[in-house]
Protein backbone atom coordinates (compact mmCIF):
# COMPACT_ATOMS: atom_id res chain seq x y z
CA UNK A 1 0.00 0.00 0.00
CA UNK A 2 1.48 3.35 -1.19
CA UNK A 3 0.84 6.71 0.51
CA UNK A 4 -0.88 9.27 -1.18
CA UNK A 5 -0.70 13.16 -0.71
CA UNK A 6 -4.10 14.78 -2.42
CA UNK A 7 -4.15 18.61 -2.77
CA UNK A 8 -7.31 20.34 -3.02
CA UNK A 9 -8.87 16.25 -2.71
CA UNK A 10 -12.05 17.92 -1.16
CA UNK A 11 -13.63 18.78 -4.35
CA UNK A 12 -13.82 18.49 -8.53
CA UNK A 13 -10.94 16.14 -9.88
CA UNK A 14 -8.93 15.89 -6.51
CA UNK A 15 -11.82 14.42 -5.13
CA UNK A 16 -11.63 11.88 -7.99
CA UNK A 17 -8.26 11.32 -7.66
CA UNK A 18 -8.00 10.61 -4.32
CA UNK A 19 -11.32 8.45 -4.55
CA UNK A 20 -9.75 6.07 -7.52
CA UNK A 21 -6.49 5.71 -5.28
CA UNK A 22 -8.23 4.97 -2.53
CA UNK A 23 -9.78 2.03 -4.65
CA UNK A 24 -6.58 1.30 -5.77
CA UNK A 25 -5.77 0.13 -2.72
CA UNK A 26 -3.80 3.09 -1.52
CA UNK A 27 -3.55 5.48 2.00
CA UNK A 28 -4.68 8.68 0.98
CA UNK A 29 -4.30 11.90 2.56
CA UNK A 30 -6.21 14.93 1.27
CA UNK A 31 -5.85 18.89 2.36
CA UNK A 32 -8.75 21.29 3.15
CA UNK A 33 -9.09 24.69 4.38
CA UNK A 34 -12.17 23.36 5.91
CA UNK A 35 -12.17 20.89 9.09
CA UNK A 36 -16.05 20.76 9.04
CA UNK A 37 -15.60 19.44 4.97
CA UNK A 38 -12.64 17.68 5.13
CA UNK A 39 -14.36 15.35 7.67
CA UNK A 40 -17.44 15.50 5.68
CA UNK A 41 -15.36 14.55 2.41
CA UNK A 42 -13.26 11.69 4.26
CA UNK A 43 -16.37 9.73 5.28
CA UNK A 44 -17.80 10.05 1.59
CA UNK A 45 -14.57 8.85 0.57
CA UNK A 46 -14.26 5.72 3.24
CA UNK A 47 -17.83 5.05 2.13
CA UNK A 48 -17.60 5.23 -1.98
CA UNK A 49 -14.12 3.11 -2.25
CA UNK A 50 -14.69 1.06 0.64
CA UNK A 51 -10.72 1.69 1.87
CA UNK A 52 -11.09 3.26 5.21
CA UNK A 53 -7.41 4.61 4.50
CA UNK A 54 -7.90 8.48 4.20
CA UNK A 55 -6.97 11.21 6.28
CA UNK A 56 -7.52 15.18 6.01
CA UNK A 57 -4.35 17.22 6.57
CA UNK A 58 -5.43 21.32 7.03
CA UNK A 59 -3.65 23.70 4.91
CA UNK A 60 -4.95 26.78 3.57
CA UNK A 61 -2.80 27.56 0.34
CA UNK A 62 -3.06 31.03 0.67
CA UNK A 63 -0.82 30.87 4.23
CA UNK A 64 3.04 30.21 3.92
CA UNK A 65 2.85 28.90 7.35
CA UNK A 66 -0.07 26.69 6.55
CA UNK A 67 1.63 25.36 4.47
CA UNK A 68 4.59 24.45 6.62
CA UNK A 69 2.51 22.99 9.35
CA UNK A 70 1.03 20.82 7.27
CA UNK A 71 3.88 19.92 5.83
CA UNK A 72 5.45 19.36 9.22
CA UNK A 73 1.83 17.76 10.34
CA UNK A 74 2.16 15.25 7.07
CA UNK A 75 5.89 14.63 8.67
CA UNK A 76 4.81 14.00 12.14
CA UNK A 77 2.33 11.03 10.84
CA UNK A 78 4.00 9.46 8.06
CA UNK A 79 7.48 8.30 7.43
CA UNK A 80 6.74 7.66 3.41
CA UNK A 81 5.53 9.49 0.88
CA UNK A 82 4.91 7.79 -2.60
CA UNK A 83 2.99 10.22 -4.55
CA UNK A 84 2.42 13.74 -4.71
CA UNK A 85 -0.72 15.22 -6.64
CA UNK A 86 -0.31 19.09 -6.56
CA UNK A 87 -4.17 19.88 -7.76
CA UNK A 88 -5.21 22.55 -5.47
CA UNK A 89 -5.74 26.11 -7.19
CA UNK A 90 -8.07 28.85 -7.85
CA UNK A 91 -8.81 32.03 -9.87
CA UNK A 92 -9.28 35.54 -8.79
CA UNK A 93 -10.84 37.87 -11.44
CA UNK A 94 -9.49 40.91 -9.35
CA UNK A 95 -6.12 41.62 -7.83
CA UNK A 96 -5.79 40.00 -4.53
CA UNK A 97 -3.71 39.28 -1.63
CA UNK A 98 -2.88 36.31 0.45
CA UNK A 99 -2.54 36.49 4.15
CA UNK A 100 1.38 36.90 3.73
CA UNK A 101 0.59 39.62 1.08
CA UNK A 102 1.72 38.10 -1.87
CA UNK A 103 -0.69 38.11 -5.05
CA UNK A 104 -3.12 35.59 -4.42
CA UNK A 105 -3.69 33.13 -7.61
CA UNK A 106 0.38 33.25 -8.19
CA UNK A 107 0.51 32.40 -4.03
CA UNK A 108 -1.74 30.09 -4.41
CA UNK A 109 -1.15 28.20 -7.53
CA UNK A 110 2.40 28.53 -8.06
CA UNK A 111 4.10 29.06 -4.14
CA UNK A 112 1.91 26.80 -2.62
CA UNK A 113 2.58 23.97 -5.19
CA UNK A 114 6.75 25.49 -4.80
CA UNK A 115 6.71 25.11 -1.11
CA UNK A 116 4.92 21.89 -0.43
CA UNK A 117 6.91 20.20 -2.51
CA UNK A 118 9.77 21.33 -1.57
CA UNK A 119 9.02 20.44 2.06
CA UNK A 120 8.16 17.25 1.22
CA UNK A 121 10.96 16.26 -1.20
CA UNK A 122 13.08 14.87 0.95
CA UNK A 123 10.17 12.71 2.03
CA UNK A 124 9.68 10.91 -1.30
CA UNK A 125 13.28 10.63 -1.87
CA UNK A 126 13.06 8.22 1.10
CA UNK A 127 10.44 6.69 -0.04
CA UNK A 128 11.51 6.13 -4.09
CA UNK A 129 10.17 5.14 -6.71
CA UNK A 130 7.89 8.21 -6.01
CA UNK A 131 6.19 10.49 -8.24
CA UNK A 132 5.06 14.10 -8.02
CA UNK A 133 2.46 14.92 -10.37
CA UNK A 134 1.61 18.83 -11.09
CA UNK A 135 -1.44 19.72 -12.29
CA UNK A 136 -1.28 22.74 -14.91
CA UNK A 137 -3.21 23.49 -17.90
CA UNK A 138 -3.68 24.85 -21.29
CA UNK A 139 -4.64 27.68 -20.41
CA UNK A 140 -0.92 28.21 -19.44
CA UNK A 141 0.00 29.52 -23.59
CA UNK A 142 -2.23 32.44 -22.76
CA UNK A 143 0.07 33.26 -20.13
CA UNK A 144 3.68 34.67 -19.44
CA UNK A 145 6.21 34.74 -17.08
CA UNK A 146 6.96 37.94 -16.69
CA UNK A 147 10.46 37.05 -14.41
CA UNK A 148 10.61 41.36 -13.14
CA UNK A 149 6.67 41.26 -12.13
CA UNK A 150 5.64 37.84 -11.24
CA UNK A 151 2.74 38.83 -8.86
CA UNK A 152 1.16 41.47 -12.19
CA UNK A 153 1.73 44.40 -9.80
CA UNK A 154 2.21 46.62 -13.32
CA UNK A 155 -0.93 45.08 -14.95
CA UNK A 156 -3.50 42.16 -13.73
CA UNK A 157 -5.68 40.64 -15.26
CA UNK A 158 -7.32 37.71 -13.76
CA UNK A 159 -7.28 34.96 -16.63
CA UNK A 160 -3.71 36.09 -18.37
CA UNK A 161 -2.53 36.05 -14.23
CA UNK A 162 -4.08 32.42 -13.61
CA UNK A 163 -2.37 31.23 -17.10
CA UNK A 164 0.84 32.69 -16.27
CA UNK A 165 0.81 30.67 -13.10
CA UNK A 166 -0.13 27.01 -14.75
CA UNK A 167 2.70 28.27 -17.19
CA UNK A 168 4.83 28.56 -14.19
CA UNK A 169 3.53 25.23 -12.58
CA UNK A 170 4.75 23.71 -15.98
CA UNK A 171 8.14 25.49 -15.52
CA UNK A 172 8.37 24.16 -11.91
CA UNK A 173 7.88 20.63 -12.69
CA UNK A 174 10.23 20.47 -15.52
CA UNK A 175 12.89 22.35 -13.50
CA UNK A 176 12.12 20.01 -10.59
CA UNK A 177 12.61 16.79 -12.79
CA UNK A 178 16.10 17.85 -13.64
CA UNK A 179 16.75 18.16 -9.91
CA UNK A 180 15.82 15.06 -9.46
CA UNK A 181 17.11 13.30 -12.28
CA UNK A 182 18.62 9.76 -10.78
CA UNK A 183 16.94 10.23 -7.31
CA UNK A 184 13.76 7.84 -8.20
CA UNK A 185 11.16 10.69 -7.89
CA UNK A 186 9.71 11.42 -11.21
CA UNK A 187 8.16 14.64 -12.26
CA UNK A 188 5.18 15.65 -14.51
CA UNK A 189 2.82 18.15 -15.55
CA UNK A 190 -0.37 17.52 -16.96
CA UNK A 191 -3.72 19.64 -18.47
CA UNK A 192 -6.88 18.17 -17.49
CA UNK A 193 -8.98 19.24 -19.76
CA UNK A 194 -11.40 22.03 -19.49
CA UNK A 195 -14.00 20.77 -16.04
CA UNK A 196 -16.85 21.24 -15.57
CA UNK A 197 -16.32 22.45 -11.73
CA UNK A 198 -17.10 25.08 -9.22
CA UNK A 199 -14.59 27.25 -11.63
CA UNK A 200 -17.98 29.25 -12.91
CA UNK A 201 -18.80 30.31 -9.44
CA UNK A 202 -16.25 33.17 -9.71
CA UNK A 203 -18.46 35.79 -11.90
CA UNK A 204 -18.30 38.65 -14.29
CA UNK A 205 -17.84 37.67 -17.67
CA UNK A 206 -15.64 35.04 -17.65
CA UNK A 207 -18.14 33.15 -15.29
CA UNK A 208 -20.68 33.66 -17.54
CA UNK A 209 -19.00 32.05 -21.01
CA UNK A 210 -17.80 29.62 -18.14
CA UNK A 211 -21.18 28.70 -17.34
CA UNK A 212 -22.70 28.84 -20.87
CA UNK A 213 -19.80 26.10 -22.04
CA UNK A 214 -20.54 24.07 -18.98
CA UNK A 215 -22.52 21.31 -21.08
CA UNK A 216 -19.36 20.92 -23.22
CA UNK A 217 -16.84 20.95 -20.94
CA UNK A 218 -15.57 17.27 -19.51
CA UNK A 219 -17.35 15.62 -15.80
CA UNK A 220 -14.47 15.77 -12.90
CA UNK A 221 -14.22 11.68 -13.85
CA UNK A 222 -13.24 12.58 -16.99
CA UNK A 223 -11.14 15.67 -16.19
CA UNK A 224 -9.08 13.46 -13.10
CA UNK A 225 -8.07 11.01 -15.41
CA UNK A 226 -4.89 11.96 -16.82
CA UNK A 227 -3.67 12.54 -13.19
CA UNK A 228 -4.93 9.44 -12.00
CA UNK A 229 -2.50 7.87 -15.10
CA UNK A 230 0.39 9.95 -13.95
CA UNK A 231 -0.26 9.30 -10.36
CA UNK A 232 -0.55 5.19 -10.48
CA UNK A 233 -0.06 3.72 -14.32
CA UNK A 234 2.84 1.08 -14.87
CA UNK A 235 2.85 2.62 -18.46
CA UNK A 236 4.86 6.20 -16.96
CA UNK A 237 6.47 4.50 -14.77
CA UNK A 238 10.22 6.21 -14.58
CA UNK A 239 8.82 8.72 -17.00
CA UNK A 240 9.83 11.95 -16.09
CA UNK A 241 9.64 15.45 -17.13
CA UNK A 242 6.74 15.46 -19.24
CA UNK A 243 3.97 17.82 -19.69
CA UNK A 244 0.70 15.17 -20.81
CA UNK A 245 -2.97 15.56 -22.46
CA UNK A 246 -4.94 13.15 -22.27
CA UNK A 247 -2.35 10.26 -21.11
CA UNK A 248 -0.19 11.58 -23.84
CA UNK A 249 3.01 13.38 -23.50
CA UNK A 250 2.64 17.09 -25.57
CA UNK A 251 5.30 19.82 -26.12
CA UNK A 252 4.77 22.35 -23.26
CA UNK A 253 4.56 26.01 -23.94
CA UNK A 254 8.27 27.56 -25.37
CA UNK A 255 9.12 29.92 -21.59
CA UNK A 256 8.46 26.52 -19.85
CA UNK A 257 11.35 25.02 -21.72
CA UNK A 258 13.79 27.67 -21.15
CA UNK A 259 16.13 26.58 -18.80
CA UNK A 260 17.25 30.05 -17.76
CA UNK A 261 13.23 30.91 -17.76
CA UNK A 262 12.86 27.86 -15.38
CA UNK A 263 16.05 28.05 -12.77
CA UNK A 264 14.98 32.31 -12.34
CA UNK A 265 11.76 31.48 -11.25
CA UNK A 266 13.26 29.09 -8.87
CA UNK A 267 15.34 31.25 -7.23
CA UNK A 268 12.74 33.89 -6.97
CA UNK A 269 10.10 31.30 -5.50
CA UNK A 270 12.71 30.31 -3.17
CA UNK A 271 13.58 33.72 -2.08
CA UNK A 272 9.60 34.24 -1.32
CA UNK A 273 8.74 31.25 0.54
CA UNK A 274 12.13 31.33 2.59
CA UNK A 275 11.07 32.22 6.54
CA UNK A 276 12.87 35.83 7.39
CA UNK A 277 15.83 35.68 9.45
CA UNK A 278 15.38 36.64 13.20
CA UNK A 279 17.12 39.54 12.21
CA UNK A 280 15.00 40.34 9.49
CA UNK A 281 11.90 39.42 11.75
CA UNK A 282 13.13 41.70 14.40
CA UNK A 283 14.19 44.78 12.16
Amino acid sequence: MQTCLVTGGTSGIGLVTARELLRQGHRVVITSRDAAKGARVAGQLKSESGNANVEVLACDFASLDSIRAAAAEFKRRHDRLHVLVDNAGGYHAKRALSRDGLELTFAVNHLGYFLLTELLVDLLKASAPARIVIVASEASRAGHIDLKDLQAAARYSGMRQYGSSKLMNIAFALELAERLRGTGVTVNALHPGVVASDFGEVGGLVGLVYKLGRPFMLSPEQGAQTQIFLASSPEVEGVTGGYFIRKKQSTPPAQARDAGVRRKLWELSEALVSPPSPARAAS
